[in-house]
């Protein structure tokens, strides 16, 4: 069993910095990858504050389909260029939302999001899903969580890579 150590006090990055060794712990001597998502999906609703849903979309054919997440039921399934997941898979970029109703074509999955932060997962050149993370705050993420997340799904991946 894992027990977080994780200090919410701490500057964002330093939180992050400990996020990260925290995540690296979690996957180090596992090399499933839906089991290492599920086990980061738990890492990061029950670490990051203001949180309401935390999970992975895996693309398969041209449609996001919901994995492992923590929070209350999900979409099942996302168009690839529909709402913020579809359109940071299309984009292969991180896409940093403050206010979810402000967004064109956002898919709402729980009424209590306020705002979104989706980190594409591209390995290779191909993208394999999404991180998607919302809160029921306004303007809850920013520079400093892109920053973090995207470190971490660089982890997350250069693992997958090592573990073949």
């Amino acid at each position: 069993m894992h027990t977080s150590q994780l200090d919410r006090t701490l500057p964002k990055p330093a939180f992050y910095s400990q996020l990260l060794r925290e995540a690296a712990a979690l996957i180090e001597h596992e090399s499933d990858w839906i089991a290492n998502l599920a086990n980061l999906a738990a890492l990061l609703y029950h670490s990051l504050p203001d949180v309401n849903w935390a999970g992975f979309y895996l693309l398969k054919g041209d449609t996001l389909i919901v994995g492992p997440f923590q929070g209350l039921p999900a979409c099942v399934r996302i168009p690839i260029g529909k709402g913020v997941c579809g359109m940071a898979a299309a984009q292969g970029r991180t896409i940093v939302v403050p206010n979810v109703h402000e967004f064109p074509g956002h898919i709402a999955c729980d009424a209590a999001s306020r705002s979104e932060i989706v980190v594409p997962m591209i390995q290779a050149g191909t993208v394999l899903g999404v991180l998607d993370i919302d809160s029921p705050r306004l303007a809850r993420f920013d520079e400093e969580d892109r920053c973090g997340l995207e470190q971490l799904i660089a982890m997350l991946l250069a693992h997958r890579a090592s573990e073949g």
